[in-house]
C-alpha cells in the first residue's frame, strides 16, 4: 500500500464474564481471616469462577459469537484471528484453531494468527501483532479480531481470592473511533520468576509475591519513562499524567492499581526539575532524592504519593476498576476488561476526544505502555461500539451469588478433574447467560465438545 490506513483502532469489543461469583467479604468470614482483608487490602468486592463445564475454549468461543452477532461481522470480513492466553490446555493445539468451527461452515478458512502467551501479556501481543498487520503490506482489507481470554485460579490460601476469569475480544481495523496511537509505545521485556506455570498437570502457578509486585512497578517505571522519551521525541515537549484523561492498567487487583498510579505520580516527581517540583509537589521536598529501585516497598513514599495522586485516581483510573473489582483478576482479558469498564463508566459525551494510557504487563516479564485516542465527535461507529456495551452493568448484576463453600468445592473439582479423559463434567448449566458455550465431553483421545445455551430472543446472546 501506498501508505498506512488511518485511525487503525478498535471498531468493536465484547466483554463476557462466568455468570456467578463469590463475594469476597463473605469469602472473608469463611477462610478466616480479618474484615476487611480482601475488600480494603485488596480492593476486591465478587470474583467470578468457572465449573469444569467451562474452559479457555468454550469462553472464546462465546464471546467471538457473541461479539459478531451484536455487530452483525459477517466471517468473511475477518482476515487475522489471534488469541492471548496463558490457560493452556493443550501443549499443541492453539485456542485459535477450535474458533474456526465458527467460520469454516461459511466457507472461511482464510484467517491467520495462532495463540500469543506471555503470562497477562499474551492479549496484548495479539493485539500489537494485529495493528502491525493491518499497517502492513500483508492486510487484506479485512478486519482483525484479537481474543484475550483466561482462567485465573489459584491454590488454597492468600492468592486464591486473587483469581477471575473472562474474556474480551475486539475488532481491530481503520477509520476506527478509539484510534491507537503511532510511534510512542514503549516495551520492557526481561527475565524473572515471579509467576509463572512448570506444573503442567495443574492450573496453578508458582507465584513469588514480593518480587512479583516488584516487577510490576520495575516494569511500569521502565516503560513510563521510555514512553515520556518517545512522546518528546515524535510530538516534542514534556508528558506528564495530566495529559491523560484516563490511566488504565493490568489488574491483578485494585489496590495494586492504585499504587501504581501513585507510581507513575512518583516518576513525574523524580524527573521534574526543581522549579517544577516546588510548583506541582507542594510539600514533597522531603523526597527530591528518593531512588525508584529503592522505593519498591517503601511505605512512606507509597502513603505519600497514594495521597498527591487520590483525586486522579479518583477521575482517570477508578472508572476502569468496575470489571475488575467485581470479577477479579482475568490474566490477559485484564487490562481490556479495565478498558470496557472506561467506556461504560461514562456518557459517550465525556469519552469524546479522550486521550488514554494503558500498561500491560505479564510475568516472566513483559510489558508495554501505549496510548489511545478517542473520535474527536460522535460518529455511527463511535455510537454502535459504546450502544453495544449497555449491557455490560445489566450482566455483572444478572450473576448469581453462590456460597463460598461452593466456590471452594467448585475449585476442587476442577482440580480433581484437570486434564482427565475421557470425562463428562456434570455441573450445572441452568445459570450460564444465554448464548454461553459449555463443555458437554472429552473423549479418550483427549477431543473436547461443545454445546451452547440458547440465546436471547432478541437474538443477541
Amino acid at each position: 500500500m501506498a501508505h498506512w490506513p488511518e485511525d487503525v483502532g478498535i471498531l468493536a469489543i465484547e466483554l463476557i464474564v462466568p455468570s456467578v461469583y463469590v463475594d469476597q467479604t463473605e469469602l472473608e468470614a469463611y477462610d478466616g481471616v480479618s474484615a476487611g482483608k480482601y475488600t480494603i487490602g485488596l480492593g476486591q468486592q465478587k470474583m467470578g469462577f468457572c465449573s469444569n463445564r467451562e474452559d479457555i475454549n468454550s469462553l472464546c468461543l462465546t464471546v467471538v459469537q457473541k461479539l459478531m452477532e451484536r455487530h452483525n461481522i459477517q466471517p468473511s470480513e475477518i482476515g487475522r484471528l489471534e488469541v492471548g492466553t496463558e490457560t493452556i490446555i493443550d501443549k499443541s493445539k492453539s485456542v485459535k484453531t477450535v474458533l474456526m468451527q465458527l467460520f469454516e461452515p461459511h466457507g472461511v478458512t482464510d484467517i491467520e494468527g495462532v495463540d500469543s502467551t506471555n503470562a497477562c501479556y499474551g492479549g496484548t501481543a495479539a493485539l500489537l501483532n494485529s495493528i502491525a498487520w493491518i499497517e502492513s503490506s500483508s492486510w487484506n482489507g479485512r478486519f482483525a479480531l484479537v481474543v484475550a481470554a483466561d482462567i485465573a485460579v489459584y491454590a488454597k490460601g492468600g492468592a486464591r481470592p486473587t483469581g477471575g476469569a473472562g474474556a474480551v475480544a475486539m475488532l481491530i481495523g481503520p477509520n476506527a473511533p478509539l484510534v491507537f496511537d503511532r510511534g510512542t509505545r514503549a516495551s520492557y521485556v526481561k527475565h524473572a520468576y515471579d509467576f509463572y506455570k512448570p506444573d503442567l498437570t495443574s492450573e496453578y502457578p508458582v507465584v513469588d509475591g514480593k518480587l512479583s509486585i516488584q516487577c510490576y512497578l520495575g516494569a511500569l517505571d521502565n516503560t513510563y519513562q521510555l514512553y515520556k522519551k518517545n512522546v518528546a521525541k515524535r510530538e516534542g515537549g514534556e508528558i506528564s499524567l495530566q495529559d491523560f484523561d484516563g490511566v488504565l492498567f493490568h489488574s491483578p487487583y485494585c489496590k495494586l492499581v492504585q499504587k501504581s498510579l501513585a507510581r507513575l505520580a512518583l516518576n513525574d516527581f523524580v524527573q521534574a526539575s526543581s522549579e517544577d517540583r516546588s510548583k506541582k509537589f507542594p510539600g514533597l521536598e522531603k523526597f527530591e532524592n528518593v531512588s525508584l529501585e529503592n522505593s519498591y516497598f517503601d511505605r512512606e513514599v507509597e502513603q505519600a504519593f497514594v495521597a498527591l495522586s487520590k483525586e486522579d485516581f479518583k477521575t482517570k483510573t477508578t472508572p476502569s476498576l468496575l470489571v475488575a473489582s467485581q470479577v477479579g483478576n482475568m490474566y490477559t482479558a485484564s487490562l481490556y476488561g479495565g478498558l470496557v469498564s472506561y467506556l461504560v463508566s461514562k456518557d459517550i459525551t465525556e469519552l469524546v476526544g479522550n486521550k488514554i494510557m494503558l500498561y500491560s504487563y505479564g510475568s516472566g516479564l513483559a510489558a508495554s505502555i501505549f496510548s489511545m485516542t478517542f473520535a474527536s465527535k460522535i460518529d455511527e461507529r463511535f455510537r454502535n461500539l459504546i450502544s453495544n456495551l449497555s449491557h455490560v452493568k445489566g450482566m455483572l448484576q444478572q450473576r448469581q451469588k453462590v456460597d463460598p463453600k461452593i466456590f471452594e468445592d467448585t475449585l476442587q473439582i476442577r482440580h480433581d478433574t484437570c486434564h482427565s479423559a475421557p470425562f463428562e463434567p456434570n455441573s450445572r448449566v441452568d445459570d450460564f447467560f444465554p448464548g454461553t458455550y459449555y463443555l458437554v465431553k472429552i473423549d479418550d483421545k483427549h477431543r473436547r465438545f461443545y454445546e451452547r445455551m440458547p440465546v436471547a430472543r432478541n437474538g443477541h446472546a
